[in-house]
């Protein structure tokens, strides 16, 4: 597979980022959901910022308050042993290695905006911030579906009762309508495609069962984009290959010759994420036609192995130009980057079942 990396990437870095407030950082810019708007391209960006602590055995948490609208700091000392810290990203109840309490940052969404596709500034404000007792813990990995002239925004909505989908939709990128939350806890990795097909909309989504079953992809159906139901599994776990871990839709699909394709993501045990295809059915979007065997994008640059969590490729959004796909795809947990993939050898490097 050839792959063309842009020579800027990482394209948007937490050095380039602002934070909303002065007694925080910016440790993460990434996981952009991505849209044409206007001769603009968007990347609405997961910013993931936390409390400076100027004492290393302080551990500050940040939770929205929706009573008030105002952020709280929870302090914890790296100490106390009722807390494992072992993760720089959770803070967890010991013992309990399936659930956290408290998120070390708070995550948000901000505007990037290009006009080449290659070079982007940034919003100086949030765009799309916490805003009630869903959100406590932040919002995350945003993905965009344009319909008409609207467009629908949708991202991971984490608070104490679990992390599920949210929805907002805008037609400038301005203001904002939100809709709540579409799909419950525990789920995440939503994609809509961006049309009905045949009266219906159709969107992927990945629940996390916690007795069977492993964090897969499922495809359901709906006639108004907000209540979704005919739940089908879609794509499964495959032992020993580059998707053996967990996976998740990544980019939202678009329309070929051939079918809906689809790019998504998927992880090995040992948490190496990888960019990968399936193609599915134009008329039936339940039925897999093919899918890579091989990943087509994976981790490889040093901005892609090394970060705040490395080895990660995890794209959001792409833009189908021709026979280019450029996929923008977070690096690490930490950046935003590009790559540009022939549509056509993409098509041709799939497995047809």
């Amino acid at each position: 597979m050839n792959v063309y990396r842009y020579e800027q990437n990482p394209l948007v870095t937490p050095a380039d980022i602002k934070p909303h407030r002065e007694d925080f950082e910016v440790i993460g810019a990434f996981n952009a959901g991505v849209a044409k708007y206007g001769d603009e391209t968007i990347m609405l960006l997961r910013i993931a910022e936390r409390p400076i602590s100027k004492d290393p055995k302080i551990i500050k948490s940040p939770i929205f308050n929706p009573e008030n609208n105002e952020l709280e700091i929870i302090e914890l000392n790296l100490d106390n042993s009722t807390y494992d810290f072992s993760d720089p990203r959770t803070i967890k109840k010991s013992g309990e290695p399936q659930s956290f309490v408290y998120l070390t940052s708070l995550s948000y969404l901000r505007i990037a905006r290009s006009k080449d596709g290659h070079h982007f500034t940034i919003d100086e404000r949030p765009f799309i911030y916490p805003s009630n007792n869903l959100e406590v813990y932040g919002i995350e990995d945003p993905r965009i579906t344009q319909i008409d002239d609207t467009y629908y925004i949708y991202f991971s909505a984490v608070s104490p009762h679990g992390v599920g989908e949210s929805m907002v939709s805008t037609k400038d990128f301005i203001t904002v309508e939100h809709h709540g939350m579409i799909f419950a806890p525990e789920n995440k990795d939503v994609l809509i495609f961006p049309e009905k097909i045949n009266e219906k909309y159709y969107a992927l989504h990945r629940p996390v069962p916690k007795s069977v079953g492993h964090p897969e992809i499922w495809i359901a159906e709906s006639t108004n984009l907000l209540h979704w139901g005919n739940h089908k599994p879609l794509l499964s776990l495959r032992d020993g290959m580059w998707d053996s871990g967990r996976m998740g839709g990544g980019a939202v699909p678009f329309k070929t010759e051939k079918g809906w394709l689809e790019l998504y993501h998927g992880a090995t045990l040992d948490h190496r994420y990888c960019m990968g295809a399936v193609l599915l059915d134009l008329e039936d979007p339940t039925r897999v036609i093919a899918r890579s065997s091989q990943p087509i994008l994976e981790p490889e640059a040093p901005y892609e192995t090394e970060g705040f969590f490395g080895n990660v490729v995890f794209s959001c959004g792409a833009i189908v130009e021709g026979n280019i796909i450029k996929m923008y795809y977070g690096v690490a947990d930490t950046s935003m980057a590009c790559a540009e993939l022939s549509l056509e050898e993409v098509l041709n490097s799939l497995v047809y079942i």
